[in-house]
């Protein structure tokens, strides 16, 4: 590989981390909104809005995984919780602090919208962590398995048992740390795991053109990942 690939790899890896980060952080920031979303007309999916911004982390897993490796992937994945966890602490800092009578937003509303439970919010992450590690280890099973081709098969098979894992622990969690009333554990997890595989099935094409470009780019073969820079 030559030193110019090398160094837009690095980018490239750089940025798909940082938009992982991004996504994971606002995912817990914002998971106290719920909505509703009836796309077909016969099944009403009830949501946290947390969950819009996590089919794009699974995705991003998926292509550095098929693009980087395991490793670069795994790493990914706990720079993205540490990340979370420094986020909750500042949030933590900023909720002790009294508000002044001016500021546009008060102690009352500002809890209510960031005062979340912090064993909550762990809880939460770290079965997050699990359902990643658990998505990445699947994917290269499958990738050895066909010998780097059917690309198609373990992304979606990754993510139909990762997000599962995912959404059952996360809102079983969150259910016993009382951040959710238990009445809304059984729809929340069959509305959040079928919004999940729907997604995984839609950004399957997303998947094949991200790799493809990437692949192109770097010069590489079909299976093949990228393992010379940063060993």
């Amino acid at each position: 590989m030559k030193n110019n690939q090398q160094s837009a790899a690095f980018v490239v890896y750089l940025v798909l981390a940082g938009i992982f980060i991004a996504a994971l952080v606002a995912s817990n920031l914002i998971f106290q909104k719920f909505f509703y979303w009836n796309p077909f007309g016969w099944f009403r999916f009830e949501l946290s809005v947390g969950i819009l911004p996590y089919p794009i982390t699974f995705l991003i897993t998926d292509i550095i995984s098929e693009i980087y490796g395991k490793k670069r992937a795994n790493q990914v994945v706990i720079t993205g919780i540490v990340a979370s966890i420094f986020s909750m602490g500042i949030l933590l800092v900023a909720n002790a602090v009294p508000a002044i009578e001016a500021s546009p937003v008060d102690d009352t509303l500002f809890k209510a919208v960031f005062g979340l439970s912090p064993l909550a919010v762990l809880a939460s992450m770290l079965a997050y962590l699990f359902a990643q590690f658990i998505d990445i280890r699947i994917f290269h099973f499958w990738k050895e398995k066909t010998k780097g081709k059917h690309l198609w098969l373990r992304n979606n098979f990754s993510t139909f048992t990762s997000q599962f894992v995912d959404t059952f622990t996360v809102v079983g969690l969150l259910c016993t740390f009382e951040a959710l009333p238990w009445s809304m554990f059984g729809s929340l997890v069959v509305s959040g795991f079928l919004f999940k595989v729907l997604i995984a099935l839609l950004d399957t094409p997303l998947l094949y053109l991200f790799v493809h470009l990437l692949r192109k780019r770097f010069g590489l073969e079909t299976g093949e990942e990228i393992r010379s820079w940063i060993n």
